[in-house]
């Protein structure tokens, strides 16, 4: 494969450009998409060129988006799409008891992936979205992941900065680790005001057959004190959900 006078392939290069686009910035100027991916401007004019060539990315009103076709392929390979499916029901009806915001997550590196979500229009405020991450630390759906991943990611996740979002996010190393083995004791993570201080996050996980973790199951509800009562209804959805990939 070709690589640059900096020893760089021009598939690590491409991989940069696509990955300059996020949830919060999906259409970007050529000049910011190279800002991102640390290229030059030319070097990233033509990549953006062959990708659109090609349909992965495409060209709006002087910026670029990413295209159809991308998002095609993701979905034809993608290993959540099996997960989305047969856990969409039971999303639809925890969605329908808590009236707010119903999610699922997966771990993927030291980030939790949101690979559904379900919401409302008067709903509580939430920041994530489907396809978007969070560190493990600053979630409910991230704390249940973390509390059941290996002791190498746990401590990999504790020996790092712990990045704040309100004043109730764990930050302090020595708090987090008390309270992965406080989730693994209930088996539920309430994380009150830890993303917005108007919202709370209660999740817990789901097992596969062998009692694996493989998906947090959370809804995200007015930070009112009264998150607890919808335990209950994320207990019942994650059997239902763990019977149903069993099946």
């Amino acid at each position: 494969m070709a690589r640059s006078d900096s020893g760089e392939s021009v598939l690590e290069r491409v991989v940069r450009v696509l990955e300059a686009f996020t949830p919060e910035a999906p259409a970007l100027a050529v000049t910011e998409i190279a800002r991102r991916a640390d290229l030059p401007t030319t070097t990233a004019s033509r990549l953006v060129a062959e990708l659109v060539g090609h349909g992965l990315l495409v060209r709006d009103e002087g910026r670029v988006r990413v295209g159809t076709r991308l998002w095609e392929l993701g979905a034809r390979a993608s290993s959540t799409l099996s997960l989305r499916e047969t856990a969409m029901p039971v999303l639809e009806d925890l969605h329908r008891a808590v009236g707010h915001h119903a999610q699922l997550g997966v771990l993927d590196g030291a980030e939790v992936l949101f690979v559904e979500r379900l919401s409302a229009d008067r709903a509580v405020i939430n920041l994530t979205r489907i396809a978007a991450r969070l560190p493990l630390h600053a979630s409910s759906s991230g704390l249940v992941l973390l509390a059941f991943a290996s002791t190498t990611l746990q401590e990999r996740v504790l020996a790092r900065p712990l990045v704040g979002f309100t004043r109730n996010t764990i930050t302090d190393p020595g708090v987090l680790r008390t309270r992965l083995a406080e989730v693994r004791e209930r088996g539920v993570a309430l994380c009150p005001g830890y993303i917005h201080l108007d919202a709370t996050g209660v999740a817990v996980p789901v097992r596969d057959g062998a009692g694996h973790v493989v998906v947090a199951v959370s809804v995200v509800v007015p930070n009112d004190g009264e998150a607890a009562r919808t335990v209950p209804a994320l207990t019942e959805a994650a059997r239902r959900i763990r019977d149903r990939l069993a099946r």
